[in-house]
């Protein structure tokens, strides 16, 4: 477990730094644009840390096709910004209503919420920049990656999981399987992408891109599953943000659904179900560590 934090703190450390330097460049583009407010608030939520999962999954899956770290840099800062400008959204009033975010005010309480919505607006635009102008990949890979950003964050993806979720508020019930789908969406979309962009960067098969998607596809709903456990289990200071929201909105979650027993069974399963998918890759041992290691967060 220590070797898998330390590799994925490896991987942290090298997509941050490899953010920062596309934020200044993409500063120093900006002319005579007065933008001094978007880009602090850009920066104030990707510097917040978290756990970086998304580029640890897309350097991991780019190393286990048997590709090397550059290759996957542009698609894990692209994959960072992306999720980043998606917890800007989360946090405003308008969704989560939340006022901290990784153990600091959410980016809508330090800068306005005008501000963060453009920060939002910002970072998703960005990782198309950055993966259309990087120097290691190949046309055809940049037109994939793209493609496959894009389809993830859209309304077939991300975007559809959080209208699910707001649909959901107004609603007496919802089944489980319901429920899957809109996690999938929310939550699981990015990951999924995640894995797959890691296998493109690469040069992964097809065979390995299809194996990867279903890892992420898994992997996805039991960090979902788990964060639902985690938000009635935990305290404030080991999450970083306010815990029971959930309950106090009257989310439906995996907890209120199954319990949290059958919760941790579900995620369980789901967990051996990622297992399953590697077995097309030659030395896929840190992501079966992974897939562990999300499941321990509740043992």
């Amino acid at each position: 477990m220590t070797d898998t934090k330390s590799r994925i703190a490896a991987y942290a450390a090298r997509v941050e730094e490899y953010m920062n330097m596309q934020l200044a460049a993409i500063k120093s583009r900006r002319g005579d644009l007065a933008t001094d407010d978007v880009f602090a608030a850009m920066h104030h939520s990707l510097s917040a840390g978290g756990k970086r999962i998304r580029p640890a999954l897309i350097y991991a899956f780019c190393e286990a096709c048997g590709g090397t770290p550059e290759l996957a840099d542009a698609a894990a800062c692209a994959m960072e910004m992306s999720h980043t400008a998606s917890l800007i959204f989360d946090d405003l009033p308008s969704f989560d209503d939340d006022d901290l975010r990784r153990n600091q005010p959410s980016c809508h309480k330090a800068f306005g919420e005008a501000t963060a919505i453009l920060a939002g607006y910002g970072l998703i635009c960005a990782p198309f920049e950055i993966i259309a102008g990087d120097k290691h990949l190949t046309a055809e890979q940049k037109a994939a990656l793209v493609r496959l950003l894009a389809a993830n964050e859209g309304v077939n993806g991300m975007v559809g999981g959080q209208l699910m979720d707001k649909h959901f508020e107004e609603r007496e019930s919802v089944t489980l399987e319901e429920l899957q789908t809109m996690c999938l969406g929310k939550t699981g979309a990015l990951i999924q992408a995640s894995c797959e962009m890691g296998c493109i960067c690469g040069g992964g098969t097809e065979e390995q891109i299809r194996a990867a998607g279903q890892y992420g596809r898994s992997v996805g709903l039991a960090f979902q599953i788990i964060d639902d456990i985690l938000d009635v289990t935990s305290t404030e200071e080991q999450l970083g943000k306010p815990i029971g929201s959930d309950a106090e909105e009257n989310k439906f979650t995996f907890v209120n659904l199954l319990g949290i027993e059958q919760a941790k069974q579900k995620a369980a399963e789901v967990s051996a179900h990622a297992h399953d998918q590697l077995g097309c890759f030659d030395d896929p041992s840190f992501l079966h560590a992974l897939a562990d290691m999300l499941l321990v967060r509740v043992q």
